[in-house]
């Protein structure tokens, strides 16, 4: 018989893939014998075997739920379904890796009607019954029925309203009482007539399965995607004894961090609400106080909580983010876990961890989430710009950095306008969030809440995405259904500017102008650590001396990826390759690439300087021709007028280049077969300016040339031939004996069958996986967005091909081209150059295989740098 349950006291931390994260932790802080309320966890296994067995629970694990349950009513002295003096648990959940807000919590599980009465009269404090039950009606019927909580809140409002008091705390009993009846002909009315059930035993059950269910509702998909969580890992069940927050003036509940999860001061950091349930201070429905007037309100407790928080940070030798009630003046730790911290933060705090002598530079590496280095590249308001600005407002700084942007009122409406849709910059305005407002946090630039202290979902969330949030500002009166809000004496409706500085919790009128940041001292310490562990090189994808420079200032160790026809596309320059397409003979092409050479040569000359020595790969000119050809009728006049040509004819030309299928057309590699003066061109102005540089600096340049999209040996033999005539020819003029490589991309997959043959002809591979990947999907990258969501929800792929690596298809082709290439040529330089390179779980997977180098944007390379010394201590290679 598999053991599917086990009590807390039976687990232990290293159990985190089996009992979840919560669940680990409680069966760790057990051990170390801290106050915790006794309970159980069934395990990520059940979760699994739940949705193999058509999302049923089976008889074995009801069986060993009802065990553990039996026991649980031993420890505490009391009966599940009493009436009265009930056993009351809270059901949460409890995945291996933490979900912030994403999973589903249900308190005061156990009563009804009945045993509400016998609860009021054993506590002698029939108020604080009555709230527990009606609490628990609404989280019961929200998780696990599914009823919108926003019925239930309107109904809260209404009777607040009726009583004319201001807060849920001055409701007396009667009230309460009379909001259960409310709430649950609610409950009946959406449930079609079904009463609200009775039986703690259902409760139980249901509450599990809703937990399972919610491991794979459409928040957690989105959630798992964003940070790359397996989806078949499942998600534990925690069943616990309650303690109670909201028994009175002397019960609270709290959230708190050992250090400061924006910045990593180090020093509690947290919050507390008197006579309030845990789901208050999260979910941000009233604005909590600071923990430090816990000391005021309750110094013993205060004292106590100190002391247990410093043991869980020496044990766990990380920051942690606890949450504990308090009832009736004791205190019970609820969870701990390895706190979510802003990348700053985190850097801060794994360097005073390395300073403190807890832990060492790879742990400290190690610590670091690569992908959040991103937030450290984040914009501030422009000085100037600010001294204009007119403060409307201000709350709570809970996610650093400045944002700017068209205000918008629910989490569809930011995600259609803004990053992903149309491109604007949002500012998503909230009462509050909650989970399923995911994707429009993540398509926004900044959020702005109503309600919520600096542990809310919304701070919280948009923390761990590195998105400027400024949450709990009171003084906002909003109308969601009507797109307006009022403050500091303006309305604001959707689609009206408004500015947010996350740092310091002010709200600016109208769209300020932001800039890039800057790093600081212990950002270089990281990243002196992660350099001097890490085998696989960093380099960037650019195409300007602008872009060089500032790749190279971010740590990029060459240029893996020069595209060229971005050089094309500047105004004074588009007219002269626009001619050359429009030429009829190779007397005219080359006259007017002539034209371009200079233009070519001093953009390399600015790259090679920038470079100060390192290398360039320089891809030739990949797009189809029609991209450069004019579709404006003042542009096709100019051009027409310029060439000696009627408009007609330049129209018909125009038209002969349209494909049907352009990016599997007449590109790459096939136009410099066509015409090889193009390629010609292209080797004048790389080995001029290489040699020129190499001159006037004294930079040791050796210029490596990429040919796109070679399918076959022949192929890149033909082109190959063409620029090492032009090259020597070059060379000869300048008196120079500068080396120089060819190589290619690999980019389709014939070309990965056949590498070990193009190694024949190529010194070095870069791997493509933009383009390889929509050839081996066989869906264009530009229109694949339109229909992947219907992939992600019905679990055909996890996460987006174009942005993490596919490593069971693509990969096996990067895998198999790798080996190929070393088998012939030996010492074969190896590359990836599609965005890619800049993301961590493909970083990792071009370790594995055994890459030279990952090429990524300029903002991403410090990204590509941690997650290579991340990957090099994983699983470590010569």
């Amino acid at each position: 018989m598999n053991k599917w349950v086990y009590l807390f006291k039976e687990g232990n931390a290293d159990m985190r893939n089996l009992l979840g994260g919560k669940g680990a932790n409680l069966a760790e802080m057990t051990n170390l014998g801290l106050p915790i309320p006794q309970g159980f966890t069934v395990t990520t296994e059940a979760c699994t075997d739940y949705y193999n067995s058509g999302k049923m629970i089976t008889d074995e694990i009801k069986s060993q739920i009802f065990e553990a349950m039996a026991w649980l009513e031993n420890e505490n002295g009391k009966k599940f379904g009493d009436t009265e003096d009930p056993l009351l648990v809270s059901v949460r959940s409890g995945a291996r890796a933490s979900m912030p807000g994403m999973m589903d919590t249900i308190l005061n599980l156990g009563l009804n009607d009945i045993s509400v009465e016998g609860f009021a009269k054993k506590t002698g404090n029939a108020r604080f019954a009555y709230d527990s039950y009606r609490r628990f009606i609404q989280m019961f019927s929200d998780v696990v029925m599914e009823v919108p909580k926003s019925f239930f809140e309107k109904i809260i409002d209404e009777l607040k309203e009726e009583k004319g008091v201001h807060y849920d705390v001055e409701l007396t009993a009667d009230d309460l009482k009379e909001l259960i009846a409310r709430f649950k002909a609610v409950y009946k009315n959406a449930m079609n007539g079904e009463e609200f059930p009775q039986d703690p035993k259902v409760q139980l059950m249901e509450a599990v399965k809703a937990v399972f269910r919610s491991w794979d509702n459409p928040r957690a998909i989105v959630y798992r995607r964003m940070n790359d969580i397996p989806g078949d890992w499942g998600t534990a069940v925690n069943v616990q004894s309650m303690v109670f927050g909201n028994m009175g003036e002397t019960s609270g509940t709290g959230v708190a961090f050992t250090r400061n999860p924006s910045t990593g001061e180090k020093g509690i950091y947290g919050e507390y609400l008197i006579n309030a349930q845990g789901e208050d201070v999260v979910a941000g429905v009233r604005t909590p106080q600071p923990i430090s007037k816990l000391e005021e309100d309750m110094p013993e407790c205060y004292a106590q909580f100190m002391d247990l928080a410093m043991k869980l940070e020496n044990h766990y030798r990380d920051m942690q983010d606890m949450e504990f009630t308090i009832q009736e003046g004791k205190l019970f730790f609820l969870q701990t876990r390895n706190g979510k911290r802003t990348a700053p933060a985190a850097i801060q705090i794994a360097c005073d961890l390395v300073d403190e002598g807890m832990i060492t530079p790879e742990e400290a590496v190690l610590r670091i989430e690569a992908k959040s280095l991103d937030q450290l590249l984040h914009p501030t308001f422009d000085p100037a710009a600010l001294k204009a600005g007119e403060v409307i407002g201000s709350a709570l700084p809970a996610s650093p950095g400045a944002a700017a942007g068209k205000v918008y009122f629910t989490a569809d409406e930011a995600k259609d306008a803004g990053k992903g849709g149309r491109g604007e910059r949002v500012i998503l305005v909230r009462l509050e969030t909650s989970p399923e407002d995911i994707e429009g946090m993540h398509a926004a630039q900044g959020i702005l809440t109503v309600r919520g202290g600096m542990t809310s979902h919304a701070a919280v969330v948009a923390r761990g995405m590195g998105t400027c949030c400024v949450s709990g500002c009171g003084e906002i009166k909003i109308d969601e259904e009507a797109k307006v809000f009022t403050l500091g004496g303006y309305t604001f409706h959707e689609g009206d500017y408004i500015s947010l500085d996350g740092s310091t919790g002010k709200i600016y009128k109208g769209d300020i102008k932001t800039v890039e940041a800057t790093v600081g001292g212990n950002f270089g310490r990281i990243m002196a650590w992660a350099d001097g562990i890490r085998k696989l090189q960093v380099r960037t994808n650019a195409d300007t001396p602008a872009d060089t420079l500032n790749a190279v200032k971010l740590g990029a160790e060459g240029i893996g990826l020069c595209r060229t026809e971005h050089m094309f596309f500047d105004a004074e320059r588009i007219p002269k390759i626009r001619k050359m397409i429009l030429s009829e003979t190779v007397e005219q092409r080359e006259e007017a690439l002539n034209e371009l050479i200079p233009f070519q040569k001093a953009d390399f000359k600015g790259m090679y300087k920038a470079l100060e020595g390192r290398p360039m790969t320089v891809r030739y000119l990949d797009p189809p021709l029609h991209e450069f050809v004019p579709t404006a009728a003042e542009d096709i006049a100019a051009l027409a007028a310029d060439m000696g040509l009627t408009v007609e004819q330049v129209k018909a030309k125009c038209d002969e280049l349209h494909e049907f299928n352009p990016m599997m057309g007449h590109r790459g590699c096939r136009l410099a077969v066509t015409y090889p003066e193009i390629a010609k061109m292209q080797t004048r102005a790389v080995m001029e300016a290489a040699i020129e540089v190499k001159e006037e600096c004294g930079f040791d340049i050796v210029p490596e040339i990429m040919i796109p999209l070679v399918g076959e040996k022949k192929e890149l033999k033909f082109v190959k031939d063409i620029v090492v005539e032009t090259a020597e020819k070059v060379k000869a003029e300048k008196n120079s004996d500068i080396q120089y490589h060819i190589g290619t991309m690999i980019e389709i997959p014939r070309a990965a069958l056949l590498a070990d043959e193009i190694a024949e002809e190529a010194e070095f591979f870069s791997f493509g996986t933009n383009d390889l990947t929509q050839m081996t999907f066989g869906f264009s990258r530009d229109d694949a967005g339109k229909f992947l969501d219907a992939y992600y929800k019905s679990k055909i792929y996890e996460s987006d091909p174009f942005a993490r690596l596919d490593q069971n298809g693509v990969g096996k082709l990067v895998q198999m081209a790798a080996e190929k290439g070393k088998a012939t040529r030996a010492g074969i330089k190896l590359g990836i150059c599609g965005e890619h390179g800049g993301d961590p779980s493909s970083v990792e997977f071009c370790h594995n295989t055994g890459l030279t180098y990952v090429s990524c944007s300029p903002f991403r390379v410090p990204i590509a740098r941690l997650a290579a010394a991340q990957a090099q201590l994983k699983c470590p290679r010569a």
